[in-house]
């Protein structure tokens, strides 16, 4: 049988955890497809020995065309690292149902037809990894931001199904669940609450609550939380070490800040918890 293919297909490198990750498996020797919304932002990468592509994982079309452009160069996609994410914040009331299906489009749905358009290829080879990079939000969850821990809770249950469905086909799915990363992705998360309205005729009652979550966000990545966090060049080195392992692991939680959250959400009841998150959020009332 021929040497499988093992190019990898990277949703959203135009900056961090995207862009670190094509530039470390470029420079360890992997065949790399680098794609963004926008391919000129890839230049960098392209320079560096990527072939760079369209993708918009909101665009059926353009997932396609990707998918196929791979498979017409090297037989098969053999690795797809789904990363391409942000974060809608928000009060669930406050925020429009046009942004909603937007957060879940790109975090959720598109991961999912990039997997359903990869497996064929995958499994004809009888060799595949996806790498769907979750999130600690997948296993906690804070107050504003509902919608994009629904999404990252999404594709924990989604990994787990996957992984004993593709297994006997030779095709192993490795979660991500980062902690705080420090990238663009808080920037883009406080600028998400511009999307979000004013409810009711009488003022906005989520008014000082969103503009609280936008502080606390902004805090996270720019104040002393940054400690226990990293770059996105840890997250890089995850996916490369796990990639090269015979039997890699099913879920990684990385950084300190997703260990610790993790860890202490798992011991506390939810009313403990809930006691916690007022001291940082206030109650809408």
């Amino acid at each position: 049988m021929a040497e499988p293919s093992k190019a990898v297909l990277i949703t959203g490198c135009s900056s961090g955890i995207g862009r670190a990750t094509a530039r470390r498996l470029l420079d360890s020797g992997w065949t790399v497809y680098a794609t963004a919304r926008k391919p000129e932002a890839l230049g960098e990468l392209a320079a560096a020995g990527a072939r760079t592509l369209a993708l918009d994982v909101t665009d059926e079309d353009s997932m396609r065309a990707a998918v196929e452009r791979v498979e017409r160069d090297e037989g098969a996609v053999g690795v797809l690292i789904n990363n391409a994410g942000y974060s809608q914040s928000g009060a669930i009331e406050s925020v429009p149902m046009d942004a909603v299906r937007r957060q879940f489009e790109t975090n959720v749905f598109g991961p999912v037809r990039l997997i359903q358009l990869v497996l064929p290829g995958m499994r004809a080879q009888r060799y595949g990894k996806i790498v769907n990079v979750g999130s600690m939000g997948g296993r906690v969850t804070f107050p504003g931001g509902g919608f994009y821990h629904a999404t990252k809770h999404s594709l924990e249950a989604i990994s787990d199904a996957l992984r004993f469905e593709v297994r006997g086909f030779g095709i192993d799915v490795i979660l991500l669940e980062p902690g705080l990363i420090v990238t663009e992705f808080g920037e883009a998360a406080g600028a998400s609450l511009a999307e979000v309205g004013t409810v009711g005729a009488d003022g906005d009652p989520y008014a000082n609550f969103n503009a609280v979550v936008g502080a606390v966000t902004k805090g996270a990545y720019e104040g002393p939380m940054r400690a226990l966090g990293g770059g996105p060049g840890r997250v890089a080195a995850v996916i490369e070490r796990s990639l090269r392992r015979r039997r890699p692991p099913t879920r990684v939680a990385i950084t300190p800040s997703a260990k610790l959250t993790i860890g202490m959400r798992r011991l506390l009841p939810d009313r403990v918890w809930d006691a916690a998150m007022r001291q940082q959020f206030p109650q809408p009332r």
